[in-house]
């Protein structure tokens, strides 16, 4: 048989822009930045994150395996990412209960050995659930994932893999459609192409779908950065750290340092003008743009790159922001 003929990158950035009216961007606008707020809201003392690069790097090799398109892979790991800090949540609720009520505690290691044998079991579920949310396109049947898990020496049954399924969707209410940084990225695209921005969107998008890429694959390292540059202090408490969880779930901000990386990277003249554009759409401010786009251009460039030039050093950062809040003031 045939293998499935991939995506080329042409493809996966062959997103039709302009096409939407005016009212119905603003409303969808408005829907995702309410959902993002209370997703910051929800993130607030969240026991942690599993977006770990391993994880995420077998995520997209296996959507890229399958053919299934970039929502797809952000969408299995958005998945991936809520049912194990649901499963990492009762897991303390379990144990306080135990305490409280001075019952026999549960064999946590029997417990832990129970989660990383099913791990694989579960990850795959949830690629599988995120393609059934884009019907549209493809979706992975059942055979399909079995021959996968059975190469990888796994063996279960197809009771087994519905069973997994359906633990993935109770853990979660039946509730995952979860936005994506994506869906982010592309509306605030949009609402560019509407406003005059001078990189045209067509030509952003490429770039931004690499550099989300990226933050996905190394999303501790880049937070961390930033966690360091917001506070100005290059050893963080825990406190601090705990805090800055909510900020790791907001989406908006992702999106809008992500499209102003990738409006450096393309037209660095046209840097400031992007960052303009930004902050009067979203309201976030100037400095915080600037400090995660340089964080995510850090990782994407480098310090130091033979043959290339350095990412803006802060200093220019600073003198670039301030020609950019007169020049939209």
């Amino acid at each position: 048989m045939d293998r499935p003929v991939r995506p080329s990158l042409a493809s996966l950035s062959d997103f039709q822009f302009g096409a939407v009216t005016t009212e119905t961007i603003e409303d969808a606008l408005l829907h995702l930045a309410q959902q993002n707020e209370q997703a910051v809201r929800d993130a607030a003392g969240r026991p942690g994150s599993f977006r770990e690069t391993r994880i995420v790097e077998f995520v997209f090799l296996l959507s890229e395996q399958w053919c299934l398109e970039k929502s797809v892979s952000y969408q299995a790991v958005e998945i991936l990412e809520r049912f194990m800090v649901k499963q990492a949540e009762n897991i303390c609720r379990q144990a306080t209960i135990q305490l409280r009520d001075k019952t026999e505690p549960q064999n946590w290691r029997a417990l832990k050995e129970q989660l990383f044998n099913k791990f694989i079991l579960r990850l795959v579920s949830c690629v599988q659930l995120a393609s059934k949310l884009s019907f549209h396109y493809k979706i992975i049947g059942n055979v399909t994932v079995l021959n996968f898990l059975q190469a990888l020496g796994y063996l279960h049954t197809k009771e087994e893999l519905l069973e997994s399924e359906l633990d993935v969707l109770k853990s979660l209410n039946f509730q995952i459609n979860l936005p994506t940084p994506l869906a982010y990225v592309e509306m605030l695209l949009e609402v560019l192409g509407y406003n005059g921005c001078l990189v045209p969107a067509t030509q952003l998008h490429a770039t931004c779908l690499t550099l989300l890429d990226l933050v996905y694959l190394l999303h501790e390292p880049v937070y961390e950065n930033l966690l360091r540059a917001s506070i100005e202090n290059s050893t963080p408490s825990q406190l601090q750290g705990e805090k800055f969880i909510s900020v790791k779930e907001d989406f908006m901000l992702l999106a809008v340092a992500i499209i102003a990386a990738s409006a450096f990277i393309q037209n660095h003249e046209c840097w400031s003008q992007v960052l303009g554009h930004l902050h009067s759409i979203t309201g976030i401010a100037l400095e915080s743009i600037a400090e995660f786009s340089y964080a995510i251009l850090t990782h994407s460039v480098g310090a130091n790159t033979p043959g290339q030039q350095k990412p803006v050093p802060p200093h220019l950062v600073a003198r670039t922001l301030r020609a950019a809040a007169s020049s939209n003031s």
